[in-house]
């Protein structure tokens, strides 16, 4: 099983730009596709963004097109994702998961057991 760290959030502005870090540890890392989302307070966690394997295919949610980018390296056992332009509503703590996803409205997370994730505040 894959073990997930992230890393790289912070208080910024709106209109401020982070890049969020997922470690893996784990051989396979590099089989999965791999996604990230986030969980503001009182609310469920919602799909932000998922990247194939090859990073050939990703998927994104409505709210963050064409602000956010994820990417990844596998030779680094890393996934990315550059936030530009953040709102206050982009406000939560963010998780990476393994994934399995079809489209950008179904995207599934394989991990029962999510990692401590990485705050991102947004200040208007």
């Amino acid at each position: 099983q894959v073990q997930l760290v992230e890393s790289g959030g912070g208080l910024v502005q709106a209109g401020g730009s982070l890049r969020l870090s997922c470690a893996a540890s784990g051989r396979t890392f590099s089989r999965y596709t791999m996604g990230w989302f986030r969980q503001a307070p009182g609310k469920e966690r919602e799909f932000v963004a998922a990247i194939s394997w090859s990073g050939g295919s990703r998927f994104y949610s409505d709210s963050v097109k064409g602000r956010f980018t994820i990417s990844r390296d596998n030779a680094k056992s890393t996934t990315y994702l550059q936030m530009n332009n953040l709102k206050p509503e982009d406000t939560a703590v963010y998780y990476c998961n393994a994934v399995r996803a079809y489209s950008d409205y179904d995207v599934t997370a394989l991990n029962e057991n999510w990692g401590q994730g990485t705050q991102v505040t947004v200040s208007s």
